[in-house]
């Protein structure tokens, strides 16, 4: 139960500024990078450590970050003062690709990234340094086994009784309040035929929408949720380590994957944060990773019932300019006012 404890208060709700920081190195280091992200200290600390263990005299301060409120920080020091993160990393990829495009970020150019396929570079600004599925959760004790939804096909079916057991106990991200459920919606609403059935279905059965990875895992675990849609999986990963009762499902339909994205603010890049990029791209920063859920994506994180999930229905989320649609303001305006209706009774803020 510690190693839960420690993960969900490291994963606490979104605020409305800085969430957590920490400092990696020695106090006296004479080189100090600041490092901004939205990944939890718990999942990321031994990739931080194992870099500084190769690199003296180097310290990283960590900034935990809302994605929403990291984006905003961001921007604002891109348009007015000088960067002061020498680092950013978001899971909101959509948010990175802005800033690229509008020329916040710096050039590195490596044999790692360079070695990155097109999907996961641009301009050499941007790079995708984890795989991350995105799953459904479940409660094993009050989900019986053939009722566990394996597709969206399964979670619509789920929901179609007008006395469904599931009614009020499905829950996702409130695509208002966090980046990446905004991202992992409207990819969804690409990518699906299922996504406007499970709309209706979320919004005639009291789907609950919330912030944060901690609140609905937790709520899973605790029984308030039976289902949880589009979770990040190496979140629910973590914690399902110390609580066998959250069921993991990557989708059979098809599974979204997110890689989440590092860029180098200002107009130049501190060799030394291009360094921290290269070791994750690297393979003992990709170990480091994958020992900590951010990497590899299957094997461990598939269904849990019946056969893995097969590379075919794999969805990798392109850090490309498509991605820029995303931020259209009016295109997210349109989004989330559909989505707000789908969820104007029973959201949670």
């Amino acid at each position: 139960m510690i190693r839960l404890a420690s993960i969900l208060i490291a994963l606490a709700s979104i605020a409305p500024a800085q969430e957590a920081v920490r400092v990696f190195g020695p106090a006296e280091a004479e080189i100090r990078l600041t490092l901004r992200t939205t990944t939890d200290i718990a999942i990321f600390a031994p990739t931080v450590e194992a870099f500084l263990e190769r690199t003296p005299g180097l310290s990283i301060t960590y900034e935990q970050w809302g994605s929403n409120d990291l984006y905003a920080l961001t921007v604002s020091e891109c348009s007015g003062d000088a960067p002061k993160a020498d680092i950013v990393i978001s899971s909101a990829v959509h948010q990175m690709v802005k800033l690229v495009n509008d020329n916040c970020a710096a050039t590195w150019r490596s044999a790692e990234t360079a070695a990155l396929p097109p999907e996961l570079r641009w301009r050499d600004e941007i790079w995708g340094v984890t795989r991350e599925p995105a799953v459904m959760i479940y409660n094993r004790a009050l989900v019986p086994p053939d009722e566990v939804p394996l597709t969206r096909f399964d979670l619509l079916d789920l929901l179609r009784p007008q006395d469904s057991a599931y009614a009020g106990k499905v829950a996702t991200y409130d695509i208002e309040a966090s980046g990446l459920g905004f991202l992992f919606a409207f990819v969804d609403a690409q990518e699906a035929s299922t996504f406007g059935a499970l709309m209706e279905a979320f919004a005639r059965s009291g789907a609950v929408a919330t912030c944060c990875s901690a609140e609905i895992i937790d709520g899973v675990i605790q029984g308030r949720y039976l289902v949880a849609y589009n979770v990040l999986g190496s979140y629910a990963q973590s914690v399902a380590r110390d609580q066998p009762d959250l069921g993991i499902v990557t989708p059979r339909d098809y599974t979204l994957v997110l890689s989440r994205a590092a860029i180098l603010p200002g107009a130049e890049a501190r060799p030394e944060a291009g360094a921290f990029v290269d070791f994750l791209l690297s393979g003992d920063g990709q170990i480091t990773l994958a020992a900590n859920n951010l990497l590899p994506l299957f094997g461990a994180a598939s269904a849990d019932e019946g056969p893995e999930t097969s590379d075919s229905t794999l969805r990798l989320i392109d850090l490309t300019p498509s991605l820029l649609v995303a931020s259209d303001k009016a295109t997210k305006a349109w989004f989330v006012t559909r989505w707000r209706a789908a969820f104007s009774s029973g959201s949670e803020q």
